[in-house]
């Protein structure tokens, strides 16, 4: 009997381990989408396999034992798991998250081409969108604060100190979605928060003058939001937050004695049939604010399908819809009534309907060249509830043609021309139309040793309603060097200019306590702009940059206070210097699991007639991070100094429309960002919490003007 049960034992044993299993699973990014061609490989063992396009992989015919499987790919950090087959198959679920060489990165926006990062004769920076999605960002305006060399005054953008504040009228940095530039045909205003964050795959900053390229409005540097993507199979998404504000830091600013919240929503699907693929989505955001009369209820529709016409051209069609309906803040009471309008504001009710549609065609001509066909339609429409009220709709149109030619392996030549009519009707800036056209080339040259040289040149005519018409000459020259593997040097030096806008030359009106009268002599600015700098890396591990740069502006316009009548008009006031330098480290400390960023920005600028700072520049910035990802587990601490602004809007002061507006501090704010995802419970579902403003510090951007208090909001995202 003993024998028997013995050889039994045996007998199942040898069954047992004569039987193989499989370990398979799906691969992911951090916002699940599938990521194909990971390697997936057994340590000390000769089996594998590698992902297809929808995240999945399969080793077959495993022994029971012991295992350490290792997934790597282009981009992403290096995971390696322990995992044990006992008597049954294994599902594994694997998120991967971006650890992409920096200097590696594609970028599309500098030359209007796929180019690496490390090419570049300029200063690039990017931000993913999953880091949006994590921190629950739902205006790209938000996260631009944590960009080196860009400060944000409240929606106004500054790069490398470009602007200052004109209170939403005129933009020195172009910004584009997909390209298609998003300023408006009657206040040249960026509207940030009609950008669907949850449908950005990433954002490309280039700093410095781009007018070479871009023409007027890219003065300053250029940001492109681009696009998430069509995915080749059913895709939907279901994106939701809540939050709410604390109570404010002093009980005479507590107006509502409750804690204001906001919250947001997001439906989106995509899919493929055929040759025609979309992206569509809908979201609703509210926020019942801090602020007394600043709620506001927003909804954004976006759409983009690409039809394959045939194995070398496509078209893709784009909208981008807004609408918002909700109160302003301008600057508050007093000090003492930080949170509530002040009595001259008059107008706090406002509704916007904006709309963009894009068309853009492409087609591959040769293996060394594509034409590109790009056309796009911007209405915007305001009106507020003031008496009278304030109504505007302009309509800006703009087509644009670009060919992209290999001229051998060592030369690459972009040539394009555009031409963009718009036309206003509005109480505020009358009935003035405007019209400009631009030609442009630029060129890259490669050489046998490790250099590559930049050039480029635009002419732009530009004529506004009445006033005279300008052209404006803008070349550019970039140089970049390699000098080993680790070490890029870079230099350019180019030229920038802007029209004025419309709101800036024919903006007549009287509200909440200022009049604005118009200017028909104003002219464009212009400016010049130079900055070395150099890249050094040490693998995937850690990198350091350094730039140091020059702006010269010509004509800057501004607005101010005419001495004969006390009104304010905008003019070419400002010859004005710009210096500064700027610094940026990433550590990655153990890969794929802690890493910290680091960086530094000095800003010199002068107005060299009053030998005076210009407004709303802080001469330091520092940016730092410490992000832990681990066990499907993930935290984040971010810093953000700024130093006090030396020069603000004293007029308002002056005039007695901002009490107590010189109140202004250092910013010194910190947010915490924690998230934890379900992925190995075969369920595609993360979850994030945020903290902003963690120890409730209080400062102004702008004069007489509270930014957000601390905050506190949770949110998921779910892939079905």
């Amino acid at each position: 009997m003993i024998k028997f049960i013995l050889v039994f034992i045996l007998f199942l044993s040898a069954k047992l381990y004569c039987q193989s299993f499989n370990i398979s699973g799906r691969v992911t990014d951090s916002e699940f989408n599938p990521i194909p061609g990971v390697n997936i490989v057994l340590s000390n063992l000769s089996k594998g396999d590698a992902t297809d396009e929808k995240g999945k992989y399969e080793i077959k015919n495993l022994s029971p034992g012991n295992y350490e499987i290792e997934f790597s790919a282009i981009g992403y950090a290096k995971k390696k798991l322990k995992v044990t087959v006992a008597n049954k198959s294994i599902t594994l679920n694997v998120i991967l998250y971006s650890e992409p060489i920096k200097t590696d990165e594609i970028l599309v926006t500098a030359g209007k081409y796929e180019q690496k990062k490390s090419e570049l004769p300029v200063s690039a920076e990017i931000i993913q969108g999953s880091f949006l999605t994590e921190r629950n960002f739902r205006n790209l305006e938000l996260a631009m604060r944590y960009v080196p060399g860009v400060t944000m005054t409240e929606d106004q953008i500054s790069i490398r100190g470009s602007s200052g504040y004109s209170r939403g009228v005129g933009a020195r940095a172009l910004v584009t979605i997909d390209g298609l530039p998003f300023y408006t045909g009657d206040t040249g205003e960026i509207v940030w928060e009609m950008i669907p964050t949850t449908e950005i795959q990433r954002v490309e900053i280039i700093k410095g003058a781009a007018s070479s390229l871009y023409g007027s409005s890219a003065i300053g540097g250029v940001v492109n939001a681009i696009t998430k993507e069509i995915s080749k199979f059913p895709r939907t998404m279901v994106n939701t937050f809540y939050g709410f504000y604390d109570k404010p830091h002093y009980k005479e600013w507590d107006w509502s004695g409750k804690y204001r919240p906001f919250n947001g929503l997001t439906f989106s699907h995509s899919n493929t049939f055929g040759d025609l693929g979309f992206n569509i989505s809908f979201t609703r955001l509210e926020d019942l604010s801090y602020r007394r009369d600043d709620f506001s209820k927003k909804y954004i529709g976006f759409l983009k399908m690409n039809y394959k016409l045939n194995q070398s051209s496509d078209i893709t069609f784009l909208a981008n819809t807004f609408n918002k309906k909700g109160g302003s803040f301008l600057y508050w009471k007093d000090s003492r009534n930080a949170l509530v309008n002040s009595e001259f504001v008059t107008t706090n009710r406002i509704e916007t309907n904006r709309y963009l549609f894009g068309l853009a065609y492409k087609n591959i001509l040769d293996k060394n060249s594509i034409l590109y066909l790009k056309g796009n339609y911007y209405r915007n429409n305001f009106i507020d509830n003031g008496a009278p009220a304030n109504v505007s709709t302009s309509h800006l149109y703009r087509l644009e043609t670009q060919l992209t030619s290999s001229i051998d392996e060592n030369i690459i030549v972009s040539s394009g021309a555009e031409v963009i009519p718009s036309k206003v009707n509005s109480s505020l800036f009358g009935n003035p139309k405007a019209f400009t056209a631009g030609i442009y080339s630029a060129a890259d040259f490669k050489f046998n040793f490790p250099l590559i040289i930049s050039i480029g040149l635009r002419y732009d005519y530009g004529k506004i309603d009445t006033l005279e018409s300008s052209g404006s000459l803008s070349p550019k020259l970039g140089l970049n060097y390699r000098f080993t593997d680790n070490f890029i040097l870079r230099s350019s030096i180019g030229t920038g200019f802007r029209n004025p806008s419309l709101a800036e030359a024919f903006t007549s009106t009287s509200t909440s306590g200022i009049t604005v009268k118009p200017n028909p002599k104003i002219k464009p600015e212009r400016n010049i702009t130079f900055e070395i700098g150099f890249n050094y890396s040490i693998q995937s591990l850690i990198e350091f940059d350094l730039s140091v740069f020059q702006n010269e502006y010509f004509e800057m316009i501004e607005a101010s206070v005419d001495p004969r009548d006390g009104l304010i008009f905008f003019n070419n006031l400002l010859r004005a210097r710009i210096q500064g330098l700027e610094f940026g480290s990433t550590i990655n400390i153990i890969s794929g699991i802690l890493k910290a960023g680091f960086s530094y920005s000095y800003l010199n600028s002068k107005d060299l007639e009053k030998n005076l700072s210009l407004k709303y520049r802080p001469r330091q910035t520092i940016n730092s991070s410490i992000e832990f990802t681990n066990w499907h587990f993930g935290v984040g601490i971010f810093f953000k100094y700024q130093s006090r602004v030396d020069e603000i809007d004293n007029e308002l002061i002056d005039l007695g429309i901002v009490r107590d507006g010189k109140l202004r501090v250092p910013v010194y704010q910190t947010d915490v960002s924690l998230s934890y995802d379900l992925i190995s419970l075969n369920i595609p579902l993360a979850f994030y919490f945020n903290v902003k403003n963690l120890f409730n510090y209080n400062y102004v951007e702008l004069v007489g003007n509270l930014r957000p208090i601390r905050n506190f909001s949770f949110g998921f995202n779910l892939i079905l």
